[in-house]
């Protein structure tokens, strides 16, 4: 039997707007045909599949010129057909049972988004009548071929999503029931745990595992005992714990620390190795504790996959954040869909356990302002769109604003000054120069899974602007807090943010992003990295939490001491930075930054402490907009040496692969859209032979001998920059903590945007909102 699903309407989800074409409803729904699809069921997730979609003609017909469209979603990442290697992957077959000649075209944008992959099928002689067919073979392996890829993340429904024009108007219609398949994860591969990063003495937590398939989804297919190991003392922790069939994640709550102190979880298995280690945890006294979300994501009700409520769900249960918000293209988020979305977080919202916040993205073209991302601390507030670009009706009620200039004054205007925002790059990009009120717009998000936008930080030094740093996923996966790239264009782990809060609550957590008080991570089972940032001044200067330079009158209080975030007003004296960073991956480099200028670098190790392990990475984005994707697929020859082991960094698609090439080489496929990746190669002899470094954009030669510990550096910059790093590590760098301070120079003019960028061996980042310190 067919597993399918009515198409959407209004009596059923009226929030959504699935309707392909300008005229509505132009032919009723039960005269257009109907589809099934062989086989149906469960499919894993990435895998290979074949398909047969067979459309049967309704009582039009299809006319000579009509056409059929097979649409999937803008997020899915699935193998593109191709109609010319019967033996290759994703081979596809179009046919018509009378032998009417059809046009067969795959494009990627040849419908209303989100349905905008498209196989395109026209009947360009003959036709069809009632009861005729056109077959549809997906990943036909009649010739050897092994199939489609499935898309690699999981969805309930997947939808072959067919459209038809039977009368050849050129209104596309979709047919009543949909064809749809399971999509469903493999076995783990990796396992993840996760505890708290800050908390204070006594008070409770838990230990959260799950098992991972090779990309990334939580898998319901584990079966494993492990022992634990605490590296300090919790009370409650068992000495074994099961993950079993069935279930996606397992929790350990009721663990404490009744006194300070700094702890990890360690994951072994039954022959006593290693499997995971947690994030380390801080006990300490301490008015402000951590808590991690992911404020930034979409569900198949807009752009992503996935309904609202199982992206919340997934959010807490399977990503283990503290905090979540939805963020919807607001021009895609009906009025009855605004509705639900709020419904959602009401219900969500569990202070103590888990916050989701109100909001939506506000999605205007770059040119208008660019993306913004906008909370609210309560539900039920005016959504303030950039367009009504797919919703039917128009602007009736006078509240969209065109401009992020318009959304900005609203805002003022209407007294909303509890709204937060901050700008981001997606597809559009924030332009920050064209707007940008400080009185809302308090952060700007610098990683995502679409990849590392530092530019946007630096666009908002350059003007002045008083800015903090998040990072999110803006995943359109249907996996918050846990968004991994794919196969797809999406070039990295989504990010995760850290909120210096006084305890789980949404006014917490506002209160956290209006003071800037927080750092983002690249996220992934490295990202959650415990960073600790004072600035220590010799003389006494005002703290300010609010920017004096926007709301006039402000108080600020006497301080010598700051957090990430705060703004302070020092006329005489000196500024000492502390630095304290912990993390369950070892430690690459710190570096401190006043605005643009490097001020120092600072490493857990020197340079007696170099082995034979050499680094090579490759970093940069093409363009800020949404083709940013950097090809670095390349060779290395060591010549005159040996390669005696070899390990990537940041190949977070599986397709991406690096390759052992005889006993000198390496060969490899890669990209990056902003963010970096790389190599590690230990060497036979540490200062024998030539590095030779191929590249679409860098081609290299360097002596083994002089690659040392600082980068050598090879530029290839153009609207962004671009460019390959080469440097020498320690053969083994024990290091995962590092604690320093340092006298930081400061300017008498202007701002002093003090803060640091941690690089970890893992390919984690993390970056603090700056200290702003001006004289």
């Amino acid at each position: 039997m067919t597993e399918s699903r009515p198409a959407t309407r209004e009596s059923d989800r009226p929030w959504e707007d699935m309707d392909s074409g300008v005229i509505r409803h132009a032919i009723r729904s039960d005269q257009l045909g109907h589809a099934e699809i062989s086989p149906t069921g469960r499919f894993e997730a990435g895998s290979y599949a074949s398909f047969t979609l067979t459309y049967t003609a309704g009582v039009f017909g299809v006319d000579d010129s009509g056409s059929l469209r097979i649409c999937f979603r803008f997020a899915s990442d699935q193998s593109t057909p191709q109609f010319d290697d019967p033996e290759g992957a994703n081979y596809c077959t179009v046919d018509a049972s009378n032998g009417a000649v059809l046009q067969v075209r795959w494009d990627p944008k040849a419908n209303v988004r989100p349905w905008d992959r498209t196989l395109w099928i026209k009947v360009v002689r003959g036709y069809l009548k009632e009861g005729e067919t056109i077959t549809i073979r997906f990943g036909v392996t009649d010739h050897g071929g092994p199939g489609m890829r499935l898309q690699t993340f999981c969805e309930d429904t997947f939808e072959f999503r067919v459209l038809a024009d039977p009368i050849a108007t050129f209104n596309f219609q979709p047919l009543p029931v949909q064809p749809t398949i399971a999509i469903v994860p493999g076995k783990p591969e990796r396992f993840v745990a996760v505890i708290p990063t800050r908390r204070r003495p006594g008070e409770t937590f838990a230990l959260k595992i799950k098992g991972e398939d090779r990309w990334g989804n939580p898998s319901d297919q584990c079966l494993e005992t492990f022992r634990l190991e605490a590296t300090g003392p919790i009370e409650g922790l068992p000495e074994t714990v099961s993950l079993t069939p069935g279930a996606f994640a397992l929790e350990i709550p009721g663990l404490s620390m009744p006194e300070p102190g700094t702890t990890s979880i360690i994951l072994r298995d039954a022959a006593g190795a290693v499997v995971f280690e947690t994030n380390p945890l801080i006990v300490e006294d301490t008015p402000l504790v951590h808590f991690w979300g992911d404020l930034h994501g979409q569900s198949e009700e807009t752009i992503g996959t996935g309904s609202a409520e199982g992206y919340f769900a997934f959010a807490r249960d399977r990503a283990f954040v503290d905090a979540c918000g939805h963020q919807g293209n607001d021009f895609q988020i009906t009025d009855a869909f605004w509705g639900e979305l709020n419904r959602l977080t009401e219900a969500f919202d569990e202070p103590g356990r888990f916050v989701a916040l109100p909001g939506y993205e506000w999605s205007g073209n770059t040119s208008l302002g660019g993306d913004r991302n906008v909370y609210f601390p309560n539900e039920n507030r005016v959504i303030r769109r950039s367009s009504h670009a797919l919703i039917e009706g128009g602007d009736t009620d006078g509240t969209d604003c065109t401009t992020a200039r318009e959304l900005f004054e609203a805002f003022a205007r209407e007294g909303e000054d509890d709204v937060v925002c901050f700008a981001h790059c997606g597809g559009r990009y924030a332009d920050i120069g064209y707007a940008h009120d400080g009185r809302f717009e308090r952060s700007v998000e610098v990683h995502s899974s679409w990849g590392t936008f530092e530019w946007l930080l630096h666009d908002a030094l350059d003007l002045g602007y008083r800015v903090g740093v998040v990072t999110n996923s803006d995943g359109h996966k249907g996996r918050p807090g846990a968004s991994y790239p794919g196969a797809g264009k999406f070039g990295a782990i989504g990010g995760l943010s850290c909120y210096l809060m006084e305890d789980l609550s949404r006014l917490a957590l506002l209160d956290a992003l209006r003071k800037r008080h927080h750092y983002g991570t690249t996220g992934g089972p490295g990202g959650r990295t415990i960073i600790d940032l004072t600035a220590g001044f010799s003389a006494t200067g005002t703290l300010y939490h609010d920017d004096p330079a926007l709301f006039p009158g402000t108080e600020g209080r006497a301080a010598t001491e700051a957090l990430m975030g705060d703004i302070v007003h020092l006329p005489e004296g000196d500024m000492a930075l502390s630095v304290s960073v912990a993390s369950n991956s070892p430690i690459e480099r710190v570096d401190i930054f006043n605005g643009r200028d490097l001020v120092d670098t600072i490493r857990p190790y020197g340079e007696a402490d170099l082995g034979a392990r050499v680094r090579v990475l490759w970093e940069g984005a093409e363009y800020r907009g949404r083709f940013r994707e950097v090809i670095w697929d390349g060779d290395a020859t060591f010549e005159g040496n040996r390669i005696t082991a070899a390990q990537p960094v940041n190949f977070l698609n599986p397709d991406k692969t690096l390759e052992r090439k005889g006993d000198d080489g390496l060969c490899w496929k890669a990209l990056t859209t902003g963010n970096y990746g790389g190599f590690d190669a230990w060497l036979a002899d540490g200062t024998a032979g030539t590095l030779a470094l191929s590249t679409p954009l860098v081609s290299a030669r360097i002596a083994v001998a002089d690659i040392g510990l600082e980068d050598t550096l090879y530029d290839a910059s153009g609207d962004l920059p671009r460019f390959v790093r080469i440097f020498r590590l320690p053969d083994d760098n024990a290091h995962k903590s590092l604690t320093f301070k340092r006298s930081i120079p400061l300017k008498a003019d202007g701002d002093n945007a003090v803060y640091i960028r941690v690089t970890q061996e893992d390919g984690t980042r993390a970056w603090t909102s700056p200290v702003y310190v001006y004289r």
